[in-house]
């Protein structure tokens, strides 16, 4: 049978899975564990219509899970981290203290900056929502404010970080595909960026407000205090684990050797610092931090971490890369990005789309990467037609891919942050103000051309030159 991948065909998988989704999640109030199995189910079918075999559409399985498995063992660690950090008395140290210098009306505004500085200075949002995120929220939630709205501002800072720093691999990925220089793209990214994240933190600011002191639950705030320093050892030592990670990341260690550090660290401060026994310290590694303390909020916030708790995570990330490798490996992707192409006729279009595009690969695909690599590898020509210069898709590629994956619960980012944070996409969805700010920013620029620049003489000229080597290799 002939390989004949339409539009039509290529669109109805993504249809029957966003419909299932939501009537899964909004009306059943289940997971997006089967709506993602179901949507795989519906794109091997199609694929198998238009003349794909069963080998094909496996491998394109598999290969959509290779992709995912970097960040699987990241999810694993991060519960491993949580896990070993509670127990070793990491994360009631820095809530204590966070309580003790934060003010419930700079908390939104200060925790942004916070995790925006440390995600910038380790170039991962992850390891910040991870870490100090985990910290955030139970400061946040202490001072009574609400969990989404605390998790909008963790996210918002984290993925400023990430999105800029040049030790992020998402800001590495997207100059490196498209041949922009990374400090040239960085540069182009701060015309979005650093409004989106001026708005940001004003709309934060006017949030903070109705959380000021006068109006804050201090009783319950000095309760919560209370609480942790009767069930841990606080010390200002146990701060220097987490300042060793962030340091090791930094100094451009790799993610994985610098979280099982983290890991080993914590493990050590439960034993030799909290006094628990080796078991419990493996018990919470394996199953995750257990206390009763009769503090319904303290119980809530420390019961958690651990390998068996991420489990959840991981398999919805095998059936999102499931579903999103069927897609892309058979065509389906590529079929709905042309259909995009013969809309894009001006050069404003043109980045808009690929902004659009971005967003939606991290929708159809469930992956980040996938969001930045395929629509780079489709448009590229198209910018290079239109005389545009390459940062002009590099920084569409992330205002589009990198900041947009937190929004929908099946994409590996929104399941890590419901995994770490407990707050799903659709609650934080409105309060993660940065992440949808820069990519309307971006479409506006785009079709007014503000900060969209052209190729210079030098660059035409190198443009034709490899125009007329492609027709001569051709002949």
């Amino acid at each position: 049978m002939e390989k004949r991948m339409t539009f039509g065909r290529a669109i109805l998988p993504l249809i029957v899975m966003i419909s299932v989704m939501l009537a899964t999640i909004v009306v059943l109030k289940q997971g997006p564990h089967i709506p993602l199995i179901a949507g795989a189910v519906v794109a091997a079918l199609v694929a198998w219509r238009s003349g794909y075999k069963w080998k094909e559409i496996e491998e394109g399985i598999y290969k959509g899970i290779r992709l995912a498995l970097p960040a699987i063992i990241i999810i694993i660690l991060i519960g491993l981290i949580i896990g070993s950090w509670i127990g070793g008395g990491i994360v009631a140290t820095l809530i204590l203290y966070g309580l003790q210098i934060l003010t419930p009306a700079f908390f939104l505004v200060s925790i942004t900056l916070i995790c925006a500085i440390v995600s910038l200075a380790i170039g991962s949002s992850w390891s910040t929502m991870g870490t100090v995120g985990v910290a955030g929220m139970g400061i946040g939630l202490s001072m009574g404010i609400p969990a989404p709205m605390v998790a909008g501002a963790i996210i918002s800072g984290s993925y400023f970080g990430d999105k800029m720093s040049p030790l992020s691999d998402t800001t590495n990925l997207a100059a490196g595909l498209t041949g922009t220089d990374l400090f040239v793209h960085i540069k182009h990214m701060w015309y979005t960026t650093i409004p989106g994240l001026l708005i940001a933190l004003a709309v934060f600011w006017y949030l903070g407000r109705n959380f000021s002191s006068q109006e804050t639950d201090t009783a319950g705030i000095a309760e919560t205090a209370a609480v942790l320093r009767e069930s841990f050892v606080i010390s200002p030592f146990l701060l220097i684990i987490p300042l060793i990670v962030f340091v090791l990341v930094a100094k451009k260690v790799p993610a994985i050797p610098a979280l099982v550090v983290g890991v080993l660290l914590g493990f050590l401060a439960q034993v030799f610092v909290q006094g628990s026994s080796v078991s419990d310290a493996v018990s919470a590694l394996q199953s995750g931090y257990v206390i009763e303390t009769g503090n319904v909020l303290v119980d809530e916030l420390f019961n958690r971490g651990g390998l068996d708790n991420m489990m959840y995570t991981v398999s919805m990330v095998l059936a999102a890369m499931s579903f999103g490798g069927i897609l892309e490996h058979t065509g389906m992707l590529r079929a709905m990005m042309n259909k995009i192409l013969k809309v894009a006729k001006t050069s404003g279009s043109l980045v808009a789309a690929t902004v659009l595009s971005a967003i939606g690969t991290n929708a159809a695909c469930a992956e980040q990467y996938v969001s930045i690599v395929v629509p780079s590898r489709m448009y590229a020509q198209s910018y290079k037609d239109k005389l545009l210069q390459s940062k002009n898709l590099s920084r569409a590629l992330e205002d589009g891919g990198t900041l947009t994956s937190v929004f929908f619960a099946w994409n590996t980012c929104g399941v890590f942050i419901f995994g770490t944070l407990g707050v799903s996409a659709f609650d934080y969805a409105p309060y993660a103000i940065f992440n949808f700010t820069v990519p309307i920013l971006s479409i506006i620029y785009a079709l007014t051309g503000f900060t969209i620049t052209k190729m210079s003489t030098e660059e035409i000229a190198e443009v034709k030159r490899e125009k007329i080597a492609s027709a001569q290799a051709r002949a």
